[in-house]
C-alpha cells in the first residue's frame, strides 16, 4: 500500500509542482504575485491542521476509506512549487524559450521537449522530497483510511505496536514491529542512493 500511494503521489505531485513552478517563473499573468504569495503562505500551515478539514471534504464526495483519500491530498505540494520556480528561473534562459517559439513550437511542446529536460535535477529533488513526505506521513492516513487492508506502513506499525503494548501474548509482536520499522526505511535509503546522481550534478 505505502509503495503504491507514495509512488503515485510523488510522481503526480512533482509533475504538478514542475508545471506550476515553470509557469510562475516564465509567464507573466494577472494575479501572479498574489497567487504565489498564497502558495508560500500555505507552506507555513501545519499539515495536521488541514487533516480534519480534508477529511470532511473527502467525506462529502464519498472518498473516505479509499486509496484516493490519501493520494489526492498528497498531490498538493506547495514547497515543491516554490523549489521548481526558483530552479526554473535560474536554469532556463528566456532566450532559449524565445528561440523555440520562433521555430514554431507551442508552449506545451516547449515545456515537454525543452524545459522539462533542463529541469530534470530539480524534478528529481522534488520527487525525493515528495516521496519521503508521503512515505512517512502518519496523521492523514490514520484519519482517512479505516480498513486495515488499506493501511500504510506507518499506521500498520502503530497498530501492531499498540497491540504489543497491551500486554499478554500480544507482546510477541514487538520483534515484528522492530523488523517492520527497519523494512520501512529501506525504500527511502534506496531512493536516495539511486537518485542522488541525478540531482547532485545540477543542484
Amino acid at each position: 500500500n505505502t509503495a503504491y500511494y507514495s509512488i503515485v503521489s510523488a510522481v503526480g505531485a512533482t509533475f504538478l509542482a514542475t508545471i506550476a513552478g515553470y509557469a510562475f517563473a516564465k509567464f507573466r499573468f494577472r494575479g501572479r504575485t498574489l497567487l504565489f504569495a498564497l502558495i508560500l503562505g500555505s507552506i507555513m500551515i501545519p499539515q495536521t491542521a488541514l487533516a480534519i478539514p480534508t477529511y470532511l471534504l473527502l467525506s462529502k464526495v464519498a472518498l473516505v476509506n479509499t486509496p484516493l483519500a490519501y493520494i489526492l491530498p498528497s498531490l498538493v505540494f506547495p514547497f515543491g512549487v516554490y523549489l521548481m520556480r526558483v530552479y526554473a528561473e535560474q536554469s532556463i534562459p528566456d532566450d532559449l524559450l524565445d528561440a523555440a517559439r520562433v521555430d514554431g513550437a507551442g508552449e506545451f511542446r516547449i515545456f515537454f521537449r525543452v524545459a522539462l529536460r533542463i529541469l530534470a535535477p530539480g524534478f528529481v529533488t522534488v520527487l525525493l522530497f515528495s516521496f519521503v513526505f508521503t512515505w512517512n506521513n502518519y496523521f492523514l492516513p490514520l484519519i482517512v483510511l479505516q480498513e486495515p487492508a488499506l493501511y500504510t506502513i506507518t499506521v500498520g506499525l502503530d497498530a501492531w505496536n499498540s497491540q504489543a503494548s497491551a500486554g499478554g501474548g500480544a507482546q510477541a509482536l514487538f520483534p515484528l514491529v522492530i523488523t517492520g520499522s527497519l523494512v520501512g526505511i529501506v525504500p527511502i535509503i534506496f531512493a536516495f542512493l539511486f537518485l542522488q546522481r541525478f540531482w547532485q550534478g545540477g543542484l
